[in-house]
């Protein structure tokens, strides 16, 4: 049987409501299931953050996107989008251009580096996806996918 949240933090009071121990068990679960991205993404020198702007990028192709449209399809929210790009971009894995007659638009690009490094990360971050959560088979996957889908719909 699973380790209950309670014993896993030791705490030693029921939760106040079965809506906060499911809250903290969710925050929880993201915290772990970060920590072991976080350290897999760490010999490459990315975040998780930054790993997830470059698969955004790629998905974008040659057309690119703006910062805003990277902020916005961030797993994470992040205060401040520019200073990410500009990591990357220091990084070589990023690209920026000025186009049009708007000076303030700023195209993003992922540059061959930065393709080439997510190539080489695919395999690896699918193995710890797999390490973490396929266990639980593919029913279950798709009946937990449901509900976090519900629970941030809130309907």
């Amino acid at each position: 049987m699973p380790t209950t949240l309670r014993a896993e933090i030791k705490q030693t009071r029921p939760f106040r409501t079965l809506e906060q121990e499911a809250a903290l068990s969710i925050a929880r679960t993201a915290a772990v299931l970060e920590h072991e991205i976080t350290e897999g993404l760490r010999a490459r020198g990315l975040t998780p953050t930054q790993y997830n702007a470059l698969r955004i990028l790629r998905g974008a192709g040659a057309a690119g996107l703006c910062r805003n449209e990277v902020r916005d399809r961030l797993i994470a929210r992040v205060p401040d989008a520019t200073r990410l790009l500009d990591r990357l971009e220091a990084m070589r894995l990023v690209e920026r251009e000025r186009e049009g007659d708007d000076r303030r638009f700023v195209t993003t690009r992922v540059t061959a580096a930065g393709l080439a490094l997510l190539k080489e990360l695919e395999e690896p971050v699918i193995g710890i996806h797999q390490g973490q959560l396929g266990h639980l088979g593919r029913r279950k996957l798709r009946m937990l996918i449901a509900l976090l889908a519900e629970a941030r719909d809130r309907g």
